[in-house]
């Protein structure tokens, strides 16, 4: 099956691609958040939305600091809660129950585990690098943005 070739989200709107850069610079450089952390869950929440552009991604950016047996289990993570400190099993669930908000209706024992861990900046900078990994996954997978893997 072929993919008929799609439109470069960025290149046809630009100033809509400077403002979410703005918020990815923003959770880089001014969250108080770890950057393996950051990128652990940006890869989880792109797991979940089937985005394959942020997958091969964020599995490239966090191979840079985390073993690839861990980077494996991602998807699994509450299985293996040995190989997660607790600041990242919180943040996974988080991201988890946040990007499936439709589903989850962000539960008040969800946000008083995220809460009980993080405090209300990082909590809230948290939420925003999810929100913004799902910005971004709804725009990579309809716009079949392409992966840096080879066959």
């Amino acid at each position: 099956m072929t993919t008929p070739n799609r439109l470069t989200w960025h290149t046809v709107a630009p100033e809509g691609a400077k403002a979410l850069y703005g918020v990815h610079h923003y959770i880089m450089t001014g969250a108080n958040l770890p950057e393996e952390l950051i990128h652990l869950v940006f890869l989880r929440v792109s797991q979940i939305n089937g985005c394959a552009h942020c997958i091969d991604l964020h599995t490239r950016d966090l191979l840079k600091t985390m073993s690839i047996d861990k980077v494996t289990l991602v998807p699994v993570w509450e299985e293996v809660p040995h190989l997660f400190p607790e600041s990242y099993r919180a943040a996974l669930a988080w991201a988890e129950e946040v990007t499936r908000v439709s589903e989850t209706h962000a539960s008040d024992e969800a946000y008083a585990a995220a809460a009980a861990v993080f405090g209300a900046k990082d909590l809230v900078d948290l939420t925003i690098a999810i929100a913004a990994m799902n910005a971004f996954n709804r725009l990579g997978a309809p716009f079949r943005l392409p992966v840096k893997a080879q066959p």
